[in-house]
């Protein structure tokens, strides 16, 4: 079966703009995609890290990438395939909560 990676984007003003209904419905969802075995988590604060030519590894914090919506978390699954993958994250507190979920399939 295929894995799948997403990447939830949100931020809170679009989280508080949704119902409590909805957001309790958006956790159950989750929870049912950890109770099925997926890797889920919030993002904390990323540190970039380089080792150029293997001379000296570099940090810098922060993202490296830059958007328009704070990456808020992520998710490793498997699932039939990448329809199936969307219909599982397509009620997931990002996607609900006026942000955006990546799905991204793992290439072996």
């Amino acid at each position: 079966m295929p894995t799948f990676i997403t990447i939830g984007y949100g931020d809170e003003a679009g989280y508080n703009r949704v119902t409590d209904d909805l957001k309790q419905a958006a956790h159950a969802r989750d929870d049912a995609l950890l109770a099925a075995g997926a890797l889920i988590g919030r993002a904390g604060d990323p540190v970039q890290v380089r080792n150029p030519d293997g001379t000296g590894v570099q940090t810098e914090s922060g993202p490296y990438l830059r958007t328009a919506l704070p990456i808020a978390g992520f998710a490793v699954f498997d699932a039939e395939d990448l329809d199936a993958a969307i219909e599982r994250v397509s009620h997931t507190p990002c996607a609900v909560a006026h942000g955006v979920v990546e799905v991204w399939p793992v290439q072996t």
